[in-house]
């Protein structure tokens, strides 16, 4: 019957909060079902888990009313980056009338002192107050079931803030205080109150070795992940009470100008079902990689970044010990070639992804090892290599048909025969990006097209031998989500239109740097890539407004748009975007370009190109 609320009427408040716990997850979906109506609005304060929020302005005000409204929230993540409304704009409209209504009674003779009151209260309003012990307190207080907190550069709180958070939220699991200014009383507190499990300390300059050590002491059974960055007063002497009272950590994450092989070494011998390991310290060396290599058979990652005391020897320790090792990363490790990777490849038989980033002296045979002995490779990343060639890829081909990520760059002796062997190897390949690689041609990419149909990602920035007989391939046979073709300077209308009749299913696009693109590709974007969200035209001379106004009338959905350096887009044209595309958040464009009636309409998503640095 129309009118009637049959869902009200015959479904019971726990049935519609068990729905609403299956939608948690996702943020725009909980705001949907909380505007249905008070009753759901009310199921959707008492059982929403997570909020997200900024610091600045009145933040320890908005802090405080959201926690009035959702009492029984378990994961708060702010971020002082980000701002946040005022609380006077969260105040409904019935009040705001009220209070007009109000102003509109007061006297002649006492209205020049309200005006008086009221602008110094906005003046003050004004200005910006990070989120202080007293928000902190407030969310204590209010949410007592808290889990997971992240603070994220709020260089106002201090150990006071935090103690009233180890006081209160008993059950707190997770703990990230990137560059907070918190001192040793709070973190010791919190070890002393909270179970923790994870700990994020990054910029964190008012920490040392005691308030590490305290937290560990009282909580050393429960901490199963430590993240220290930057960190300056934190030394050795805290890995060292890490390592005797944290037997079961399993993540570590290092990075650190102070920390030496001494700190590492006592976390292999007292952390031995040690997991993953992310090393960024330039006092670590060899003795330390052989300590973790012996001791820590169970680590499946290892990320190392920066090394410029470590060889192969430490490297191949890994190999020899640690068999369940699965992700490597090797990042700007200048001493390390084809031996240590020999090592890896012959010893961790289960690696299913594998990094390797400027890294100049690992050549082709160390990658040919891993496509020989490592079959459950997954992910390939060879970024900035140089002397890596075509038989690498060979290879990889042969030993790794489960392939499903290929990311490459800077690669010049890697060219379209090798790309072919990829694409006949590795026919689940779901990504593939290749950047600067100039010996990669349209027969490679042809390849993929006719072989890797569930291909999803393809990025082909400045490959300058790439047109549209490959995109023509590739719309042929695969359905792309994300394409990014910029700098390909050979692709023109008709490769774009394959992949617009071809790819429905596109998200985002790339067709920056591209000469001879025109209004007639974003015409048939606009008719046949309806889930487009993403898309960047920059520098793109043939595009006007006219195909501007056929890709939106088309692509509603559009969030972000980047289009500076298009000369034929007019002030009309960035109007035109405005108007079809109620969902954008940023569109990136020359400020000169922009009327003074689009400013006013849409100033919050306008982004403008830096012209004077």
């Amino acid at each position: 019957m129309k009118g009637a609320d049959l869902i009200n009427a015959r479904v019971p408040a726990d049935l519609l909060a068990c729905i609403f716990l299956r939608i948690a997850g996702c943020k725009s979906d909980c705001d949907a079902f909380s505007l249905v109506c008070r009753r759901w609005l009310a199921i959707d304060r008492r059982f929403r888990l997570t909020i997200r929020i900024g610091s600045s302005g009145t933040a320890d005000q908005l802090l405080a009313l959201l926690v009035h409204r959702f009492s029984g929230l378990r994961n708060v993540f702010i971020d002082e980056r980000l701002p946040v409304s005022s609380i006077r704009q969260m105040v409904s409209p019935s009040s705001r009338s009220r209070q007009a209504r109000k102003k509109r009674r007061v006297s002649p003779s006492s209205e020049g002192h309200h005006l008086t009151k009221n602008n110094e209260f906005e003046e003050s309003e004004s200005e910006l107050f990070s989120l202080t012990d007293a928000g902190l307190s407030s969310l204590a207080d209010g949410c007592k079931l808290l889990e997971k907190i992240s603070l994220i550069w709020c260089s106002n709180v201090t150990s006071l803030g935090l103690q009233s958070i180890a006081m209160n939220c008993k059950f707190l699991k997770s703990l990230d205080l990137q560059g907070c200014y918190i001192g040793d009383q709070g973190l010791i507190a919190i070890g002393q109150n909270c179970k923790l499990q994870d700990l994020n300390l990054r910029f964190c300059d008012g920490l040392t070795d005691k308030g590490l050590i305290g937290l560990s002491q009282h909580c050393g059974r429960s901490l199963k992940s430590l993240g220290i960055s930057a960190c300056a007063w934190i030394t050795d002497v805290s890995l060292e009470s890490v390592a005797y009272h944290c037997l079961g950590l399993e993540t570590l994450s290092l990075d650190s100008e102070i920390i030496t092989n001494r700190g590492l070494i006592s976390v292999g011998l007292g952390c031995r079902a040690l997991k993953a390991l992310k090393l960024q310290c330039i006092n670590i060396a060899d003795e330390a990689l052989e300590a973790v290599g012996s001791l820590c058979s169970s680590l499946e990652l290892l990320a190392l970044c920066s090394f410029q005391r470590f060889t192969d020897r430490g490297l191949s320790a890994i190999g020899n010990g640690c068999r369940r090792l699965k992700d490597l990363t090797l990042t700007d490790c200048y001493y390390i070639s084809d031996i240590g990777l020999e090592s890896v490849a012959r010893g961790c038989t289960m690696l299913t992804r594998l990094e390797i980033d400027g890294c100049h002296h690992i050549e082709t045979f160390g990658v040919e090892t891993i496509g020989r002995s490592c079959p459950d490779l997954l992910e390939l990343a060879l970024l900035y290599c140089p002397r890596i060639s075509n038989s690498a890829l060979l290879e990889i081909s042969r030993g790794c048909s489960h392939l499903q990520s290929l990311d490459l760059v800077d690669c010049t002796n890697i060219d379209d025969g090798a790309l072919c062997s990829i694409a006949r190897g590795c026919s689940s390949l779901k990504k593939l990006h290749i950047r600067r690689c100039y010996q990669v041609g349209d027969q490679g990419i042809i390849s993929v097209g006719q072989n890797c149909k569930t291909l999803k990602d393809l990025s082909l920035r400045f490959c300058d031998r790439v047109g549209d007989e490959a995109l023509v391939a590739i719309g042929g046979g695969c359905s792309l989500q994300h394409l990014n073709v910029s700098g390909c300077h050979l692709i023109t209308d008709v490769g774009i239109t394959a992949i617009a009749r071809g790819c429905p299913e596109l998200i985002s696009l790339d067709i920056s740097v591209l000469q001879n693109l025109g209004d007639i590709a974003l015409a048939e974007l606009g008719d046949g890539c309806r889930m487009l969200k993403d898309i960047v035209l920059s520098h793109s001379h043939l595009i006007t407004d006219i195909g501007l106004a056929r890709l939106v009338n088309g692509c509603r959905r559009l969030e972000t748009c980047h289009m500076v350096y298009c000369p034929s887009v007019t002030s009309s044209g960035i109007a035109t975007i405005i108007a079809c595309c109620p969902g954008l958040k940023k569109l990136l464009v020359e400020k000169w370009k922009v009327s003074e009636r689009t400013k006013r309409r849409a100033s919050s998503i306008l982004s403008y190109l830096c012209v004077g640095l």
